[in-house]
């Protein structure tokens, strides 16, 4: 293990106010999504989805890495150039989703743990290999009347942590995503409750297993009522609550705390970000980013709707996305932004 390495690799992810774009969703996630949108389902619609979102330009500007599905970073362009050499050449860090997904969880009805252990440390290295630098594997944890249990709490992050100790092996910066589903009922309360729980347990796994937390990113959900709750509370409330969680229970040493959207809508996900960073902004031990998928990628893929005469226009909404998500990295995101799809980097209004 290299940890210099390592480190080198979380900051050139994140310089600038960049972010990560998360596109590695699995085969049937991707097509469960087409057919929402009344696309063809195969994958050469695939692939040239995933085509039209790298090639967007001027994207490095506001996103650091993305992160592959094994599909997708063994595709190439129309013109046969490999996905990597094109994400590399862009100045973008590729990375790779090495989970395998949930399984029922054995004696615990309702709970899942994640797969995709055995056979891991051979498949870093073939990842490597291809060109990854960073890696992502994540665990649901779901809220419910009488669950998580806490058997399911110490399996998924006792995974997670041996996930995150054979990635450092292997020289790739792990993400670690223990996600607390926005799905239920349950209170802002009842949220922060369990996810402090899962947040401790994680590290208390990663120092056991010897994981160095200077190398690493940790891919934690927000603070948040569930989406049914009768309560909804507002944009400062769900920073305020999410920062103070963190403080609690995040060493100081992570470097980097990258959100996942989880189902939030790409505006509430840019806003949420925002208020955490104006709130507090230089009082932090770690840089506060985004690692989105839907919040990011879902107008564009709306608009291009598997024709490519739509591919400017999607690789536009992308692009405002990301923008959008890069100026909430500094406190900087406004109505006036998110209302200007056609600002760019150089401020010229078009890609």
């Amino acid at each position: 293990m290299n940890i210099n390495s390592l480190v080198d690799t979380v900051r050139a992810l994140f310089e600038g106010d960049r972010g990560l774009l998360a596109m590695d969703e699995s085969n049937p996630t991707c097509n469960k999504r087409f057919e929402a949108a009344g696309i063809l389902q195969s994958e050469e619609n695939r692939r040239e989805y995933r085509e039209m979102i790298i090639t967007t330009p001027g994207l490095d500007k506001f996103i650091g890495g993305v992160i592959l599905y094994d599909e997708t970073i063994r595709q190439a362009t129309g013109n046969g150039t490999p996905f990597v050499q094109i994400i590399q050449e862009a100045g973008i860090i590729p990375g790779i989703k090495v989970d395998l997904g949930e399984e029922d969880l054995a004696a615990h009805p309702g709970e899942k743990i994640t797969a995709g252990l055995d056979g891991l440390r051979e498949r870093l290295a073939d990842y490597s290999k291809m060109g990854a630098r960073f890696a992502k594997w994540r665990s649901v944890i779901t809220v419910g009347e009488f669950i998580p249990s806490r058997g399911c709490i110490e399996a998924n992050m006792q995974t997670l942590a041996r996930y995150a100790a054979l990635c450092q092996e292997a020289g790739l910066v792990p993400i670690v995503e223990p996600e607390v589903l926005m799905e239920g009922t349950h209170s802002m309360d009842r949220c922060r409750d369990v996810t402090e729980e899962v947040l401790r347990t994680l590290f208390n796994e990663l120092f056991r297993q010897g994981v160095i937390l200077e190398g690493l990113i940790l891919k934690p959900n927000m603070i948040l009522p569930g989406l049914t709750c009768s309560h909804q509370q507002s944009v400062e409330v769900v920073a305020k609550a999410t920062v103070h969680s963190l403080l609690k229970v995040v060493p100081a040493a992570v470097p980097a705390v990258a959100f996942l959207s989880g189902g939030q809508s790409g505006e509430l996900a840019s806003e949420r970000l925002n208020a955490m960073n104006l709130q507090f902004k230089g009082r932090l031990p770690w840089s506060l980013t985004f690692s989105f998928a839907r919040a990011i990628q879902y107008p564009a893929l709306e608009i291009w709707n598997g024709k490519e005469s739509n591919v400017p226009a999607a690789q536009q909404a992308l692009f405002h996305r990301a923008k959008c998500n890069w100026a909430a990295r500094g406190g900087e995101y406004s109505k006036a932004i998110e209302s200007n799809g056609s600002v760019t980097a150089s401020g010229d209004g078009s890609l």
